[in-house]
Formats: C-alpha cells, sequence, structure tokens
C-alpha cells in the first residue's frame, strides 16, 4: 500500500493575538474571537517565507526517518504565496535536502488545498512505480489585508509528507476529489492581498465541496463517521471545521487533536496538512483518520488514512522532530507595529 513514509512540520515562533489586532483598528476583540474560534496567529520571522517553512517542514521529516535523498523522485510544493511569481519552490526545497536532480518538480496553486492535492500527485505517480517517494508539502505565509477580516486569522506554517511504499506509517487507503467554478476567494495577478466573495464564502464555498468531497468518499468505501478514529477538515477559523464535523457525524473528540487553528490561525495551504500532522503526532497503530480540505475556486480532496505498527517501529523515530503542540508553545509575541513589519506591510525606503 502507498502511504506516509515520514512527516515534519514548521511553525514560526512568532504570534499576535487577535485582540492586538482589534486594538489596532477599533474592533471588539471578544465578538470576533468569540465568532472566528481563533485566539492569535503564528506571524513569520523576517527572514522566513513560503520556502523556507517548505525546506525546515522537509528537513523535519527527514530527521524522523532515514531516507537516501537520491530515492526521492518529486517534490510538490503547494502555497498561495510562493516567493517568486516566476521561478518554483519546489526546486529550492529540493536541493535543500539533497535530492538527486534526476526528479520531477513544480510548484502547485488551488488556494488552501495545493498540499492535499500534491499528496495525491505523489500518490498516482508512487502507485505507478515511476517514482519510490515523493515529496509532498503545503506551506503558506497567508496574506490578509489591513483592516480586513482575512487579517485576524491569516497564518504562517507548512507541513511536508514523503510518500512511498517502504513501511509507511500511515496508509492513504483511498482519495477523492470535489471540484467546481465557484468564486468565493481570489487574488488577482500583481495584487497583494485576496478578496473574498461574503456570503460565497460559507455554503457554496466550504461547506458545499468538504460535505460534498465527504459524503463521496463515504458512498464509495461504504463508510460513515463512526468508522474513524479522528477527522481533520480545512480550518479557516473553528467554527467551520466544528460545524461541518457535526454535520458529518463526527464528534468533538474525533476532530480535536487535529483542530489547532485557536492558537495557530488559518496557514492556507498548511492547514490541512497541519492538521494531519498533528493527529499523526498522537495516534497509534491501527487508528483511522479520515480527512476532507478545501480550496477557494473551489475543492477539496477528501482522504482515508490508516495508521500502520510502523509509527511505533525502529524505522521510525517521532521524537526526532518537534511535533505540532510542541512548536506551539513557548511564543514571541508582537504588537501590531512589529507584525506589520514582519508581514511586510510596511517596509522602510532607502
Amino acid at each position: 500500500m502507498v502511504g506516509i513514509i515520514t512527516y515534519g512540520v514548521y511553525i514560526p515562533r512568532y504570534r499576535i493575538k487577535v485582540e492586538e489586532i482589534a486594538r489596532v483598528w477599533g474592533a471588539n476583540a471578544a465578538e470576533i474571537s468569540g465568532g472566528l474560534g481563533v485566539f492569535e496567529k503564528s506571524v513569520p520571522d523576517l527572514d522566513e517565507d513560503t520556502a523556507t517553512f517548505a525546506v525546515e517542514a522537509a528537513r523535519n521529516a527527514l530527521l524522523r526517518r532515514k531516507i537516501n535523498p537520491d530515492d526521492i523522485g518529486a517534490v510538490y510544493v503547494g502555497s498561495e504565496s510562493h516567493p517568486y511569481a516566476v521561478k518554483p519552490t519546489a526546486c529550492t526545497v529540493g536541493e535543500a535536502i539533497c535530492a538527486t536532480p534526476n526528479m520531477t518538480a513544480a510548484d502547485y496553486e488551488f488556494a488552501c488545498k495545493a498540499g492535499t492535492a500534491a499528496i495525491q500527485t505523489c500518490m498516482g505517480l508512487v502507485s505507478s512505480s515511476m517514482i519510490k517517494y515523493g515529496l509532498a508539502i503545503g506551506s503558506d505565509v497567508s496574506q490578509g489585508a489591513p483592516s480586513d477580516a482575512l487579517e485576524y486569522t491569516a497564518a504562517a506554517g507548512g507541513a511536508a509528507f514523503l510518500i512511498g511504499r517502504d513501511d509507511p506509517i500511515a496508509t492513504l487507503n483511498h482519495t477523492c476529489s470535489f471540484t467546481t467554478d465557484t468564486p468565493d476567494f481570489w487574488r488577482r495577478e500583481g495584487q497583494d492581498y485576496p478578496r473574498h466573495g461574503g456570503r460565497f464564502t460559507g455554503d457554496p464555498g466550504y461547506f458545499k465541496h468538504v460535505g460534498g468531497a465527504s459524503r463521496l468518499l463515504f458512498s464509495q468505501l461504504n463508510t460513515s463517521a463512526k468508522d474513524y478514529d479522528y477527522a481533520v477538515f480545512h480550518q479557516p477559523n473553528a467554527k467551520f471545521p466544528q460545524k461541518i464535523a457535526k454535520d458529518l457525524g463526527f464528534t468533538t473528540a474525533q476532530i480535536k487533536p487535529g483542530l489547532v487553528v485557536p492558537w495557530l490561525g488559518n496557514t492556507y495551504s498548511g492547514a490541512s496538512p497541519i492538521g494531519i500532522a498533528a493527529t499523526l503526532d498522537i495516534a497509534k497503530p491501527g487508528d483511522r483518520i479520515f480527512v476532507c480540505s478545501f480550496g477557494s475556486g473551489a475543492g477539496s480532496d477528501a482522504f482515508d488514512i490508516t495508521v500502520t505498527d510502523s509509527i511505533e517501529s525502529d524505522l521510525f523515530r517521532r521524537d526526532a522532530a518537534p511535533g505540532v503542540m510542541q512548536q506551539l508553545k513557548d511564543p514571541i509575541y508582537l504588537d501590531y507595529a512589529r507584525y506589520a513589519k514582519h508581514k511586510g506591510k510596511i517596509v522602510m525606503q532607502s
């Protein structure tokens, strides 16, 4: 079976509290935090971006398992915030982890589900025996215009998954997708910040597609929420994933390990992958995990995953790299001025 060989996460230590953003714009912090279920979000350091997050996540993945980099035949990085419009992030990652030049590499973009799309591509390449291992990464420095609703949640971070056949720590049993042309969120070429389509964001966007992909996977596998130990959904805030989980029959206990958005914010392409990683951080052999991502524009990818005995074997060292909750500890809090500098909202003129 094709599955996850190893995984890694990178989350910057810097944070800003929702109440600090609200203070600057004269908004009601309690109302915003209560409505979104988000209390603080991660912020990149001055020299960090999508590429550095992707590299660090990939390196953390390789710390957990001894892999010959020459066996990595594909690197795909999904993001909304690639450093270059023309120059692939994936090539930088491949070079940084000493992967062989004899590989295929590309950057993916499908709003917040580009990371899971990369996982699907690696699944296909491994299944067809075109490659031995494929590295799929979801990484973002999320954008939100000053005072816009997105600014309260747009965060930073990434997760990497090495996909292959050799004693996977979790098998990727099945995947399916649900996609339509729904203009709920977009950013035109050259624009610094995205725009969102108001009433399209919820029901025609998130809930239609996450519900559509989830129910499609249920029907294809003849399963339901009760067949899974854990579930991970795209988390633009804490409200949406909790609602769709309830609608699909999942309990609070099933989604709790992967629901990290209250202390992390929305890492866009990194959101679902980091949720998967947080769940794998505590998962045991035999646990079954349901996953459904979402990307505006719009589409969702659903996965059925089973944790194997290899997660507790000598092949894989979970404690060799920091887990999600470990990286969320000991944050460095910024005021709005330093946050704006870190995010490039204000720059020095030479």
